[in-house]
C-alpha cells in the first residue's frame, strides 16, 4: 500500500520535470539536440553558455556552473547523478582584496575556459570536471573523481585528482575507433 501512495505521489514532480522544465531547460540553451533528458534538479549557471548534442542523459541534481566559458557537450553522454561541472574559478592571488570583492568583469582569461565533452562518454556519479578539461571521445570518468586536467579518449580516469587508471581497449583498438568515430 504505501509502494503504491509513493509511486502515486512521485508521478507529480516527474511529470513537472518532463513536460514542463525540460522543454524550457532546452530553449535556454545555446543549442540542444535531439533525445537530450534531464534528471529532476538538473540546474545550469549561464545556459546560454551550455550546447548539448544528441543522446544525452543529465542524471539527477547534475550542476552546469559557467559564466563566460563554454560547456560543450557531444553525442552520446551520459551523467550520472550529482555530477559539476564548473568552467572558472575565484581570483585569490591578489593581495590585499577580499576574495568576495572580486566580480565576474574582474576575472581574467585564465580563470575560466571552455569544458569539452568530445562524445561516447560516461561520466559518474558524484565527479566534478573543473575548467579547461576535454574529456576525450569515448572515456569514462569514475563516481567521485575530481578531474582538473583533459581525458584522453577511451580512457577510464578516477581518483582526486583524476588519473588514467587504464585503457577501455588497445593502443590498435582505440586508433582504428577514432578514424571510424562518426561511422558508428
Amino acid at each position: 500500500m504505501l509502494k503504491a501512495i509513493y509511486k502515486f505521489a512521485s508521478l507529480f514532480p516527474r511529470a513537472w520535470n518532463k513536460f514542463i522544465a525540460t522543454p524550457m531547460k532546452k530553449k535556454m540553451m545555446a543549442s540542444c539536440g535531439k533525445d537530450v533528458s534531464f534528471g529532476r534538479g538538473f540546474d545550469v549557471s549561464g545556459w546560454e553558455n551550455v550546447s548539448v548534442g544528441n543522446d544525452v542523459s543529465i542524471g539527477e541534481r547534475c550542476m552546469f556552473l559557467t559564466t563566460r566559458a563554454k560547456i560543450i557537450v557531444g553525442d552520446h553522454v551520459m551523467f550520472a547523478p550529482q555530477v559539476s561541472v564548473v568552467t572558472g574559478n575565484h581570483i585569490t592571488d591578489i593581495p590585499g582584496r577580499y576574495m568576495t570583492n572580486f566580480t565576474d568583469s574582474d576575472k581574467r582569461p585564465e580563470d575560466d575556459q571552455d569544458v569539452i565533452f568530445e562524445g561516447d562518454n560516461w561520466i559518474g556519479a558524484n565527479s566534478t570536471i573543473l575548467k579547461g578539461v576535454t574529456i576525450g571521445y569515448g572515456a569514462v570518468v569514475a563516481a567521485g573523481a575530481v578531474v582538473s586536467k583533459s581525458v584522453p579518449p577511451f580512457s577510464y580516469v578516477g581518483g582526486i585528482p583524476a588519473k588514467v587508471i587504464k585503457m577501455r581497449f588497445d593502443e590498435e583498438t582505440v586508433k582504428e575507433l577514432l578514424a571510424k568515430k562518426n561511422n558508428y
